[in-house]
């Protein structure tokens, strides 16, 4: 064994023996391998070919879910155009909790690339802590997580289609805070939590890009899960799940400011075992959004979304999404006027938009460990042009010049 130039002058002037010297280094070395040894790595890289079809120039001002969207609006089609992209790159170390009553582990995902969410590269890190109450636990998180509603992941290949949802965009994506949750029986479970409520934004319950939390703002969340239990039929492993998050984001010029969000969302088995269903609502309001600019009104939008998935063997199978948006008020979402606002309110276009889209997704597994997909969406909105900035206004401004939007997709992801 190889000891330090300290080591070796202890020993020479009889302070430490070698033997204890060795046998000190291989405890140290043991508790490490002890530490790391559940410890696994995982992860994918996600990329992409995009063809916005028609006229559309794939500018990328032009969110393929639409302008009128509130934020965030990190959509495929948002930040590309069309071409070939590198979506993200996303790793993960996990040790997860064993079935010990104090177990503890942790969870640390790194993601980076245009359709990152997250703070930073951050996208989520946090303690995973449990606490034994009566015959179960608490299992906790504590630092930064996902959001604890929607019916679409933020991790690329857990999502049906390879483009997100109306849905998704009027979700927070990430908290920093603390999430408990309690499994009552094999069928119920809930979860609460307490988390920073980022100043100026409306969307996001995290804090990033230079907003600090105030003490006295937070986010409050809370969700309920129900599972069909296994005498429920061709309904076995049916879920229904509700939550809200509420955060208050009021500053000086702004008080009362925040969001509140509602979901409901459910997957369902059908008599045909190849075929799944799924069907989600989503509710946000934004509090006194017009506060800091004269005003002092909210604004909301709502969605629904329906999900088929036909299973037609291991490697094969189609998705489809259909969605309905009623965005019932423009402006300022993220605390002072962004492009929706400045195209839409300030140029006398339209401000409350409804919109529709429906997005076909063949996926199949080609090569081992890659997930190959590809995509027909279109988006369809029902008053003014929100769609491709390719017409210039007046003042030499683009604006918008279409009421649809087609989109074709191939996305490939690698997962380890």
């Amino acid at each position: 064994m190889k000891f330090n130039k300290w080591t070796m002058g202890l020993a020479a002037v009889g302070v430490v023996s070698l033997a204890s010297a060795a046998r000190a280094d291989e405890t140290k070395l043991s508790q490490v391998n002890t530490a790391i040894s559940n410890t696994t790595l995982s992860g994918y890289v996600d990329t992409s070919a995009m063809w916005q079809l028609g006229s559309q120039h794939g500018n990328p001002y032009n969110p393929q879910t639409g302008s009128y969207l509130p934020e965030p609006q990190y959509t495929p089609g948002y930040v590309h155009g069309d071409g070939f992209n590198l979506d993200a790159v996303d790793i993960t170390l996990d040790k997860p909790m064993d079935e010990s009553p104090w177990a503890s582990g942790y969870h640390v995902e790194l993601m980076t690339g245009p359709d990152s969410v997250g703070d930073g590269y951050v996208r989520q890190a946090y303690l995973a802590l449990r606490t034994p109450i009566g015959n179960s636990g608490i299992d906790w998180k504590v630092g930064v997580f996902d959001t604890i509603i929607g019916y679409e992941s933020s991790s690329d290949p857990l999502n049906p289609n390879f483009t997100r949802s109306y849905g998704w965009a009027l979700e927070p994506t990430t908290h920093t805070g603390i999430l408990g949750t309690y499994k009552v029986n094999d069928m119920i479970s809930i979860s609460a939590g307490v988390a920073n409520s980022r100043n100026g934004n409306a969307s996001n319950g995290s804090t990033s890009g230079g907003y600090g939390p105030y003490e006295t703002q937070k986010a409050y969340m809370g969700s309920f899960t129900f599972t069909a239990p296994d005498g429920a039929g061709f309904m076995k492993g049916a879920t229904l799940s509700l939550g809200a998050i509420n955060a208050d984001n009021g500053s000086a010029g702004t008080s009362g400011a925040g969001y509140t969000s509602l979901y409901a969302g459910a997957t369902i088995p059908t008599p045909i075992t190849a075929l799944k269903v799924g069907a989600a609502f989503d509710f946000l309001d934004n509090h006194n959004q017009y506060a800091g600019y004269g005003g002092g009104g909210d604004t909301s939008a709502w969605n629904i979304g329906l999900y088929a998935n036909y299973q037609i063997n291991d490697k094969a199978s189609i998705n489809v999404r259909g969605e309905y948006l009623n965005d019932n008020g423009s402006g300022p979402y993220n605390g002072a006027p962004t492009s929706y606002s400045y195209y839409y309110g300030y140029n006398g276009m339209v401000q409350n938009n409804n919109a529709e889209e429906v997005t076909i997704t063949a996926q199949y597994q080609l090569w081992a460990n890659v997930l190959s997909r590809v995509e027909f969406r279109w988006d369809h909105a029902e008053h003014g042009k929100p769609f491709d900035y390719t017409q210039s206004n007046y003042y030499g401004e683009y604006a918008p010049a279409h009421d649809n939007a087609f989109l074709l997709a191939v996305n490939l992801i690698y997962q380890f």
